[in-house]
């Protein structure tokens, strides 16, 4: 027979995974930002969309939970991001004394994730493959937005977000303020107080600001909309995270025989500029980053390829005889 744990609120046999997962949200919403419960909301529908929301907390095991993740066929990379949320939610559960024990979360192992790890130089295009990658685009809206992502090194949330007003060519800077939460479309203050920050525009990527607005202003004259936003679809309102993700993939694999993402963008626009010489800290303020620890990785891989070339180039040199 089980045994009724009396915590602060209740009894644990009288809370269900449902009761649990909805004390955890309604605190979530008003701890953290938008964007940020946005995110925890839908983790916790696909958990409920698993597990019995009705099934007593007291009763779930980390062999039950294990095995009720095993039978969804998920991928682990999958079942891992839904062990995380899950282990969250049980100690949320345990600090705010809905649960007595959670000792049982020690035998709920992370599983094994057979995928190929993404190595650090798939993270980030050469040179001459950004080019590649440019060129091979069948939209111009979506090459634009590409070139425009590559130069500035702004997350694509903050890009999709950014109005007209926001590009000042007065004082060369474009003002990062806000950013777009994809699955919702809405609007939120930056990630975090470094992420709000402005960007110069160098005069590559100032021509690059202006061909969006040129194509953005004749777009709208043939498709009839009216738009404040600096990049749009064909109605004038927001570009669409995953229609845009879809095209820089089919177009990467197409082109480059491999994946790119947007933030690989990001990556991108951060070694261009290591490898030009600009250092780790002027990198990181200008992407936004609380700290360096990416710039810095990527720092070492792009010191390595720099070094390996400087060996190639001695390697050819003939001094004497």
């Amino acid at each position: 027979m089980i045994e009724e744990r009396q915590t602060g609120h209740q009894k644990e046999s009288d809370l269900t995974l449902g009761n649990l997962i909805e004390k955890y949200l309604d605190f979530q919403k008003l701890s953290v930002k938008k964007s940020s419960y946005n995110s925890t909301y839908y983790l916790c529908n696909s958990i409920l969309n698993i597990f019995d929301g009705d099934i007593m907390v007291s009763r779930i095991t980390a062999n039950f939970l294990k095995e009720t993740l095993i039978r969804t066929g998920k991928p682990n990379s999958y079942l891992n991001n839904i062990r995380s949320r899950i282990n969250a939610i049980f100690r949320w559960g345990y600090e705010n004394d809905y649960i007595a024990d959670i000792s049982f979360l020690g035998k709920f192992k992370p599983f094994k994730d057979t995928m190929r790890r993404e190595k650090l130089e798939d993270k980030f295009l050469e040179s001459d493959e950004l080019q590649k990658l440019l060129s091979g685009f069948k939209s111009k809206k979506w090459e634009l937005l590409t070139k425009f992502l590559s130069l500035s090194g702004l997350r694509i949330g903050e890009a999709i977000a950014l109005n007209t007003q926001d590009i000042d060519f007065a004082k060369h800077v474009i003002h990062i303020n806000k950013r777009i939460f994809p699955a919702k479309k809405s609007i939120d203050a930056p990630k975090t107080i470094s992420s709000n920050r402005d960007v110069y525009m160098q005069p590559e990527l100032e021509k690059a600001c202006r061909d969006i607005l040129l194509f953005t202003k004749q777009e709208s004259v043939f498709k009839g909309y009216r738009t404040k936003l600096f990049v749009c679809n064909t109605h004038g309102d927001y570009v669409s995270y995953i229609v845009y993700n879809n095209a820089l993939k089919r177009t990467a694999e197409r082109v480059l025989g491999f994946e790119v993402t947007p933030h690989v963008l990001r990556h991108t626009h951060a070694s261009l500029l290591l490898a030009n010489g600009m250092t780790l800290d002027a990198i990181s303020r200008r992407l936004g980053h609380e700290d360096s620890v990416i710039t810095k990785q990527i720092y070492l891989h792009v010191t390595q390829k720099l070094k390996e070339q400087e060996e190639e180039q001695i390697k050819n040199i003939h001094i004497v005889g």
